[in-house]
């Protein structure tokens, strides 16, 4: 494809020198791309190659469609989509391939179960699902939609988070995965059932994602190859047209659908659900890879990554970190080579319901086998959320607070510290040197004491609602809140306009987890996620500035949670306050009535 948007060329004639006859042969997207950007503009990384300017990371990063504008999916919450239509798999990849583009030959023809055995961790990281599909939790089946239906019924957002999450690593219990998988060490779910994760994503989700026509290649789409060593990206620009995407896979290219949940209402609300859980952004890119081909390089990633298995099948080696260094990094790597991995702690198949966990610097690649395509989604979590990270926060600000507070932080340095003091002296036996160096520990010792970690946790809270996916509304939650509000034009005139709170009525907030009080220099701020939009940081944060005196009334509301209460039990000071209060969290959506303000 062109650069710039050429028109598209499928087919071109070529001379033949035998009898003078022509035929027609198929030039591919692929090959387009490679003639119209040349070499400079593919990403051939190997390790230690710069990345080219303009280039594409070599890696899955948990990305929810970038600060990019205007990308698809509106903001704020809407109800409840319909399940989507069953899954329809690719027939094949067809067509033309390009030679050498499969994984390693040896790993697709040992047996899955005797590698998994050899190579599994101490420990055995892998689960068989017992009683097959309808021992999933909370009953019922029906798959991912089925189980999304159910827990729009549990009144509390902390316990749906919580059933969410049990279900993703079922039939391993929460606490165990806690306790022995969660950053240490791989974890493997045999389900033996292809529709556990059914009405989730699929590949016809994919194909309606093209065909909505909002998909842009880059910003939600990357094309992508791996072969002999080499990790190519094959992004035209401009729009992803179905017939340009289908080529590229055809000729035995992945495709990475950057932030599904901008394009499937079902993959916001799991991702809505479960950041309640975490704490902490859950984000999800999508994978489709054609049969025996390999989309990535080895590497390693910055965030907790769960592979489901949505349809087909694909052989994985995970490996673990090379040293100390890369245990749980705080930023991915770059693309490894063959040579620089060593054998794999875990090497398995993974087929449509399984489910395959490994802690960030654990590196990892997949490839397909030669008889089925892959349609896999990774649900990622904890980018950027150790101590260390919250430390940078934490640490300057107390320093700030002990020179405002403590003369000792601003007395000066001793007048010839710099004669005895650095790298060159660092041998040297001086007791001014021992002072000096003690004087330093003292002072950091003590920054504990102005250490605001409170207000820093916060802070941390603050960036994390930023990073929020809005909530997915039930139609009950809907005919309660200022999204149902029959507000409307009719007769002439716009009807049903006022928002009648009462002393009486009766609210609660929408989720537990979509707002957070921060104590700011600029006053009381109150951060809330409900107008924030499915394509990440699209939006500024959202807040709203309450005085001081609201603060109480806001707490209140977070510990009846999930219970209603009656506006006239505010802790305000007047009833006109409490109305108010009530009146303006409602506009915002983040309070909910028990019964509708208005009968429709």
């Amino acid at each position: 494809m062109a650069a710039g948007g050429a028109e598209h060329q499928h087919q071109h004639q070529q001379e033949q020198e035998q009898g003078g006859r022509q035929r027609l042969a198929r030039l591919s997207a692929l090959s387009v791309y490679r003639r119209a950007a040349g070499a400079g503009r593919l990403e051939r990384r190997r390790r230690g190659r710069p990345l080219p300017a303009g280039g594409k990371r070599a890696k899955a990063r948990p990305r929810r469609g970038g600060p990019a504008s205007g990308g698809p999916g509106s903001g704020g919450p809407e109800p409840e989509a319909p399940p989507p239509q069953p899954p329809q798999p690719p027939s094949g990849a067809g067509g033309k391939r390009r030679a050498g583009a499969g994984g390693p030959a040896a790993a697709a023809a040992a047996p899955p179960s005797r590698r998994e055995r050899a190579k599994a961790p101490a420990g055995s990281p892998e689960a068989k699902r017992p009683g097959g599909p309808s021992a999933s939790p909370g009953g019922g089946g029906g798959g991912a939609v089925g189980l999304l239906r159910r827990l729009g019924r549990v009144e509390d957002s902390r316990q749906r988070a919580a059933e969410l999450f049990r279900w993703l690593v079922a039939p391993v219990a929460p606490g165990e995965f806690l306790g022995r998988h969660w950053e240490r060490e791989p974890l493997l779910v045999r389900r033996g059932d292809p529709g556990y994760y059914a009405g989730l994503f699929s590949t016809a989700d994919f194909d309606a994602a093209l065909r909505g026509g909002e998909v842009q290649f880059g910003t939600h789409l990357d094309v992508t190859s791996y072969a002999e060593g080499v990790r190519e990206t094959h992004n035209p620009s401009g729009r992803a047209l179905p017939a340009v995407v289908w080529d590229f896979y055809q000729n035995g290219c992945s495709l990475r659908l950057l932030s599904p949940q901008a394009f499937s209402a079902t993959v916001w609300q799991f991702l809505s659900i479960l950041q309640e859980h975490f704490g902490s952004m859950a984000g999800a890119n999508t994978y489709l890879t054609p049969p025996g081909t390999q989309g990535f390089a080895p590497h390693y990633d910055d965030i907790e990554a769960f592979v489901l298995q949505l349809e087909g099948k694909k052989h994985w080696r995970v490996y673990s970190p090379r040293t100390d260094a890369e245990v749980l990094p705080q930023f991915s790597s770059a693309n490894l080579t063959q040579a620089e991995l060593g054998e794999p702690v875990l090497e398995t198949v993974l087929e449509a319901g399984d489910l395959l966990y490994f802690p960030r610097g654990f590196i990892h690649q997949g490839d397909c086998l030669p008889d089925a395509h892959s349609l896999h989604i990774t649900v990622s979590s904890y980018q950027r959320n150790s101590w260390g990270d919250l430390l940078e926060k934490l640490l300057p600000a107390a320093l700030q607070m002990a020179l405002e507070e403590d003369v000792e932080y601003r007395q000066g340095l001793p007048i010839d510290c710099l004669g005895y003091m650095g790298v060159a002296n660092s041998d040297a036996v001086d007791a001014r040197r021992t002072a000096f160096i003690e004087k330093v520990q003292s002072l950091i010792k003590k920054l504990v004491d102005y250490a605001p970690i409170d207000a820093a946790v916060d802070q941390r809270a603050k960036s994390f609602l930023h990073d929020c996916l809005p909530p997915v509304l039930t139609q009950s939650e809907k005919a309660q809140s200022i999204y149902g509000f029959p507000a409307r034009w009719q007769d002439g005139g716009p009807r049903d306009v006022d928002i009648l709170i009462t002393k009486d009525t009766e609210v609660r907030l929408l989720r537990h987890g979509i707002v957070r009080l921060c104590n700011e220099e600029a006053g009381v701020m109150l951060y809330y996620t409900t107008e924030n939009s499915r394509v990440y940081h699209k939006e500024e944060p959202k807040f709203l500035e309450i005085d001081p005196e609201y603060t109480d009334s806001i707490e209140f509301l977070l510990s009846s949670y999930p219970n209603h209460v009656s506006v006239d039990t505010l802790p305000c000071e007047t009833l006109e306050d409490k109305i108010s209060l009530a009146t303006l969290l409602f506009e915002k959506g983040i309070l909910t009535t028990k019964k509708p303000l208005v009968q429709v």
